[in-house]
């Protein structure tokens, strides 16, 4: 039996606050106004809802922008979550090819990298693609990325995975960030997110909290 490890399985393949860091490629008006492999306000709410998660357990975040000064800021509701962060603005289509990007990552000294863009067949798929080849194990939140059209975006996952990023959603990543809840300190922060961002289960959750008298944080 070969002793060599295996990134995706056993308890060392999921996801921790204190082994993850989120990077978040161009979620800019220009991306947006060419996204159709699903609704935009979907992929506004779920990457706000992602880094509103991060935030929240203290998991360092970059923000990247590429030529704002004609794509457009970061949407607000993003940089909202991050007031007092500027992105780093590029010139490179492949986020992982600015060493600012790369050098903010392993300031954390963190290797599970985890990454949403637009668009998923660009943005996301070069830096992951190129980070995988640097031994960084790379989570993919596929519903806070999104393509110009939906076989764009599904086959930049298929291609991805193929090279060995693990695809994942934005509510699973806060499960796994989570992991117990006698982990009383973030689950309040955690049910209140879902509360905004996290859509019949938001509005379950709230159901819930109702029926056992608690009530929500506001």
């Amino acid at each position: 039996m070969s002793g060599s490890r295996n990134a995706r399985v056993g308890l060392d393949a999921l996801l921790t606050p204190e082994n993850s860091v989120l990077l978040l490629i161009d979620h800019q008006p220009y991306q947006f106004a060419n996204l159709h492999s699903h609704e935009p306000t979907m992929i506004v709410n779920n990457v706000i809802g992602l880094a509103k998660t991060a935030k929240a357990f203290g998991v360092p975040t970059i923000l990247t922008t590429v030529l704002e000064e004609r794509g457009g800021y970061l949407i607000k509701g993003l940089q909202d979550v991050f007031p007092e962060q500027k992105p780093i603005n590029r010139t490179f289509i492949n986020t992982w090819e600015d060493r600012r990007v790369v050098e903010a990552v392993e300031k954390t000294g963190r290797k599970k990298l985890i990454i949403a863009a637009l668009w998923t067949e660009i943005c996301l798929a070069m830096p992951v693609i190129h980070a995988l080849g640097e031994g960084y194990d790379v989570y993919i939140v596929t519903d806070a990325s999104g393509g110009v059209t939906a076989e764009a975006h599904d086959m930049a996952v298929r291609r991805m995975v193929q090279a060995g990023a693990v695809p994942i959603t934005w509510m699973a990543v806060g499960g796994e960030w989570q992991r117990d809840w006698a982990r009383e300190k973030t689950v309040a922060g955690m049910a209140d997110l879902l509360g905004q961002h996290g859509g019949a289960t938001g509005v379950v959750t709230a159901w819930e909290w109702q029926l056992l008298g608690i009530h929500q944080a506001k």
